[in-house]
């Protein structure tokens, strides 16, 4: 394997040259950068990026721990994360908490032993003692999706409540009048986020949400089954079933068709977070969407920042509505609400 050595007597310039044009240093002039980096291609030369970390102190590696892989949700946003770290000339390494918090603190802390220069973590609860000492030791850190109330970390998210709003008037503009929700973990922020604007946006149409119509679930798919399994059983089953997320989602519909039902027609369903899948689903599933490309490029910028010694501010960006055909719209309601 060529050595820096090689690549300066091979360009006839010194190691100190070599050095400055790798690190885009603009001392060096036209001719010189130019037989530096010929002599590279033709020996094949490749910096060591370990020894250039201890010598700079940058490994131009950030972390990013998800909160569950197999979420088209999140694996969508874990590529976006991906290509803008790219192009900002870092490497990302993934590390999937399952939902739980223990993987998760496994991978924070496996991370920040690698000396990644910067971390996105997408919390699975509020509570993580690793993530809190982190943040106050001074870790450059950026809260994605969900985030910690209180910790001062730059934290970038979509803003799901008007598109709340917007799905609620378009259940009741349907008729709908008996709305229940699938909700995630209420340790999350999203979790609690997404009942509470539930709540909200229906008792602006008068209508209640009462306990028998919030099921508690997990953001994958069992859970889903589960509740809808026990929203069934009840003597005034919903008419309208909405799940805080997409597995979620899929789970609930599993539960419907396993039981002889039809949506939109005997009940019908609608999700949190949209995904490619769901129109292919029998009917194509109605669900808020959030924009997973831009924000995983606001939350890479963020970091950038963080650790390039700016500082970043929250972002906060919209869902929008999507609307199809599972909860009974006829062909003129087929639009996309923004």
């Amino acid at each position: 394997m060529a050595s820096i050595k090689d690549v300066a007597a091979e360009a006839g310039v010194s190691v100190a040259t070599v050095s400055r044009v790798l690190n885009s240093h603009p001392s060096v002039s036209p001719a010189a950068r130019a037989r530096v980096l010929a002599a590279v291609e033709s020996l094949g030369y490749r910096p060591n990026a370990v020894a250039r970390s201890l010598r700079t102190d940058q490994t131009r590696t950030l972390g990013l721990v998800i909160s569950d892989v197999l979420n088209p949700y999140f694996t969508a946003l874990a590529r976006s994360v991906e290509e803008a770290a790219r192009a900002l000339g870092y490497s990302v390494i993934i590390g999937n908490a399952d939902e739980r918090p223990e993987l998760q603190d496994h991978h924070v802390r496996t991370l920040l032993d690698r000396r990644i220069d910067g971390l996105l973590v997408s919390p699975t609860d509020g509570g993580s003692p690793l993530i809190l000492d982190a943040a106050r030791a001074g870790t450059p850190m950026v809260f994605v999706d969900r985030w910690i109330p209180g910790v001062d970390v730059p934290v970038v998210r979509a803003d799901g409540r008007q598109a709340v709003r917007d799905l609620v008037a378009h259940l009741y503009g349907l008729g709908h009048r008996r709305l229940a929700i699938i909700a995630g973990p209420a340790a999350t922020t999203t979790g609690s986020e997404r009942v509470d604007a539930f709540r909200e946006a229906l008792g602006a149409y008068g209508l209640q949400l009462p306990e028998e119509y919030i099921g508690q679930g997990d953001f994958q798919a069992d859970s889903g089954r589960r509740v809808t399994e026990a929203f069934l059983a009840l003597p005034e089953p919903p008419q309208v079933i909405f799940a805080a997320d997409n597995l979620m989602a899929l789970g609930s519909l599993d539960a419907i068709r396993a039981h002889g039902l039809r949506v939109p027609h005997d009940i019908a369903l609608a999700a949190f977070d949209d995904i490619p899948w769901f129109v292919h689903t029998d009917p194509p599933i109605t669900a808020i969407a959030q924009p997973t490309g831009d924000l995983g490029r606001a939350a890479v910028q963020a970091l950038a920042d963080r650790i390039e010694g700016r500082s970043p501010r929250s972002v906060t960006l919209p869902a929008r509505l999507v609307v199809r055909r599972s909860c009974g719209e006829s062909p003129t309601d087929l639009r996309s609400t923004t």
